[in-house]
């Protein structure tokens, strides 16, 4: 007879809990001690008898033969599988954070310990509530299209990477949540089908719990999709879930735990920049690292150094002379590395026109501090906060080349002017299409690279407060900024030789990605936040458009 849970009394509840949590370890030891003496041999001393009755192993994935795949079908999961890593925590600490609250990213760094006396699936089911629960659609799906293909792609394992390259069709099961994963499984990976755990949705609102159906079981849903056809190849991990998964397929492989972690230590397994299925140009999000419990902890630790220690930083760049205010920064752990020297001054009295490549907010700033003395910059978009804390004068633009062309060559004629004519930010070793407005202004035209490295958060965003923007960049650690001035223009290589206005910045655009080591797009802001934010209409498809600048 079962005693309803209302008419117990608190050490009932007491006594059923202690119950469960002892069935779970003692399930789990006897488990562990079950795989020793399997391992040891002890009931399998006749080998004929051993062999007769071991399960049979699958070949590792490395073995796999890639040519002659194009009319064949893989099926695999993402998780342990494309993923090298085992754990999906930190993808949802990622939009925890990125598209929830950072209290709410508290709270799932709180519960990781608990999680780790789970099994899988109410460890799944306990971090998709306190990820989901009460989170907008539009925000999940805004951070699995901007912020986790990056961290993706890091993190691919490059030998499933290679086998579902080959292939025709490819079609994706996995336990997680397909929300976290549609948009980089089809917009990367080129996947034909995701089959994933659905999440309970209540008008444009997550609940917090996965749908009726339950999490999903990969066997059965490959058994329901494929009917009669079975796929060609399966890939999964060594685990008895993926066993059962990949011997429905015709050929079957696995990701061995072993290899991968003796891969971690080297860059075998890690697929390449240059060989990513498509360009990583664009991407959002606050975090620059792979947030694991462990780094989570940490970043969670630094807050309480970094909030006052950005605002130090950023009173002695506003408040302070530029060498003390060098000197004080530095010793912050600021790194500010200065190439090449400030040109002389031209004769006709008007002032130089320096034009950077756009990494951050704080470009003009560090350009001013670096070369000592005051600059005037011109932006399209400043919020009113950055404008008023900014040490350096600061005019916006008005998107009309004629007005813009006119505020430009009035500020020449009063001194030296600041532009970066990408007109938007971009974190990745890119540079998007350059305005050529600039170009029409002056002869006097210094070019100079600017570059930054961060290692915990990114001090800039498309969908984010913008005002946050150089607090976010100054909690860093060690913030570095590159500075390299690259000497002034040829006079025959300025508008004033011969040359048109968008020659001259396309000359630019190359001198500057040739100093920094990036790669030259036609890609605009329009593109960017097309892309990020979806909010910039309708324009053509970047893929045409990567390395074809104008």
């Amino acid at each position: 007879m079962t005693i309803p849970v209302k008419n117990m009394g608190f050490p009932m509840i007491l006594l059923r809990l202690a119950e469960w949590l002892l069935y779970k370890l003692l399930a789990k030891s006897c488990y562990r001690a079950a795989m020793k003496v399997k391992n040891s041999g002890y009931f399998f001393k006749n080998q004929s008898f051993r062999s007769s009755h071991q399960i049979p192993l699958y070949p590792n994935i490395n073995k796999c033969n890639l040519h002659g795949r194009i009319s064949k079908t893989v099926a695999c999961d993402i998780q342990g599988t494309l993923l090298r890593s085992q754990s999906f925590f930190p993808y949802f600490m990622l939009i925890a954070f990125e598209g929830g609250s950072i209290l709410r990213s508290l709270l799932l760094l709180l519960s990781s310990p608990f999680l780790l006396v789970l099994d899988f699936e109410l460890k799944m089911r306990v971090m998709i509530f306190i990820t989901f629960c009460g989170m907008k659609l539009k925000d999940v799906e805004s951070v699995g299209r901007a912020v986790l293909p990056k961290f993706f792609l890091e993190n691919l394992n490059v030998h499933v990477y290679e086998v579902l390259k080959s292939a025709g069709s490819k079609v994706v099961f996995t336990r997680v949540p397909r929300v976290c994963v549609e948009d980089f499984l089809k917009e990367y990976l080129s996947v034909d089908c995701i089959k994933g755990t659905e999440l309970h949705t209540v008008g444009k609102y997550f609940t917090g719990f996965v749908s009726s159906e339950g999490i999903l079981i990969k066997h059965r849903a490959l058994k329901e999709f494929v009917e009669e056809k079975r796929p060609d190849i399966g890939i999964g991990t060594s685990s008895l879930h993926d066993h059962l998964f990949i011997s429905l397929c015709k050929e079957a492989y696995v990701v061995n735990k072993e290899d991968e972690k003796a891969n971690t230590i080297t860059s075998s397994s890690i697929l390449p920049r240059e060989k990513y299925p498509k360009p990583l140009v664009f991407h959002d999000g606050r975090l620059a690292f792979l947030p694991t419990p462990l780094a989570t902890l940490a970043m969670f630790m630094w807050l309480a150094i970094g909030i006052p220690l950005a605002i130090f930083r950023l009173f002695i760049g506003i408040c302070l002379p530029y060498k003390v205010a060098i000197f004080l920064g530095k010793l912050s752990g600021i790194r500010l590395r200065v190439k090449g020297t400030d040109p002389p001054r031209s004769e006709n009295g008007k002032g130089v026109l320096y034009v950077c490549s756009h990494r951050t907010l704080l470009d003009p700033v560090f350009l001013s501090t670096s070369l000592g003395k005051p600059l005037t910059a011109v932006t399209y978009s400043l919020s009113k906060m950055s404008e008023i804390l900014a040490p350096i004068k600061t005019v916006r633009l008005t998107r009309s080349r004629k007005k813009d062309g006119e505020t430009m060559q009035k500020l020449l004629s009063e001194g030296d002017l600041v532009v970066c004519p990408e007109g938007t930010t971009c974190r990745e070793p890119y540079l998007l299409r350059f305005s050529s407005l600039f170009a029409e202004l002056t002869n006097e035209i210094v070019p100079v690279a600017m570059n930054t490295n961060v290692n915990m958060f990114y001090g800039t965003t498309a969908s984010g407060l913008k005002c946050l923007d150089p607090i976010f960049f100054l909690m860093n650690p060690r913030p570095c900024y590159t500075v390299e001035i690259l000497g002034k223009l040829p006079k025959e290589l300025t508008c004033a030789g011969g040359k048109s206005s968008h020659e001259v910045a396309n000359y630019i655009q190359k001198k500057l990605a040739a100093a920094l080591g990036f790669e030259c797009t036609n890609l605009t802001r329009r593109d960017k936040y097309l892309m990020l934010a979806g909010n910039e209409g309708v324009v053509e498809d970047q893929n045409s458009r990567i390395n074809n600048p104008n």
